[in-house]
């Protein structure tokens, strides 16, 4: 990637999927999430999606899975959901050799402007499993509120991954847009 170069927002297709799967599956899972710090690897193997789970976000009415680019690389993706008064942000991902230099802080606020303004929502929601502490205090330092309110991580759905622990499940964030 070159430092230099903009970064581009654009709605992901179809032809997009086999590069996103292997962006998100490099951030999270196996030696290569190990890179940056957004790993999930500690907490669950096999996947982290699949073409067909990509596919579906790309095609989902009311939702867009954004592709980021720089320099005519993928670097980045995020899936917004428009969900009436909020919108929901998920299947978030940066290279991870380019994790920590401030990426993610501008892809979030790009989504966030584009829920805001693009669609009129008041509120961004997200969930994160609650034992990503680290992951968590990062969307509290971009505004992000914890809710307690939890849901239980799919246990036995080999789409979600093998968790190699028995304690997890998903805190909703929350931020106010407007």
């Amino acid at each position: 990637m070159d430092a230099a170069a903009p970064l581009t927002f654009r709605p992901a297709t179809a032809a997009d999927v086999p590069a996103l799967v292997a962006l998100i599956e490099s951030a999270y899972r196996g030696d290569s999430s190990r890179a940056g710090w957004t790993t999930e690897a500690d907490i669950l193997e096999g996947q982290r999606t699949d073409p067909e789970g990509v596919l579906a976000v790309i095609r989902k009415a009311d939702s867009r899975l954004v592709a980021v680019e720089s320099g005519g690389e993928l670097v980045a993706c995020c899936q917004l959901e428009h969900r009436g008064e909020h919108a929901y942000f998920g299947m978030f991902a940066v290279r991870p050799k380019l994790q920590g230099g401030g990426l993610g802080k501008a892809i979030i606020a790009e989504a966030e402007r584009f829920a805001r303004d693009e669609w009129g929502v008041a509120e961004m929601h997200m969930t994160v499993i609650t034992v990503r502490e680290d992951l968590i205090a990062w969307y509290v330092r971009r505004g992000y509120s914890r809710t307690g309110q939890t849901s239980p991580f799919p246990y036995g759905d080999e789409r979600f991954g093998l968790p190699t622990r028995d304690d997890l499940e998903f805190e909703l964030l929350t931020k106010k847009l407007r």
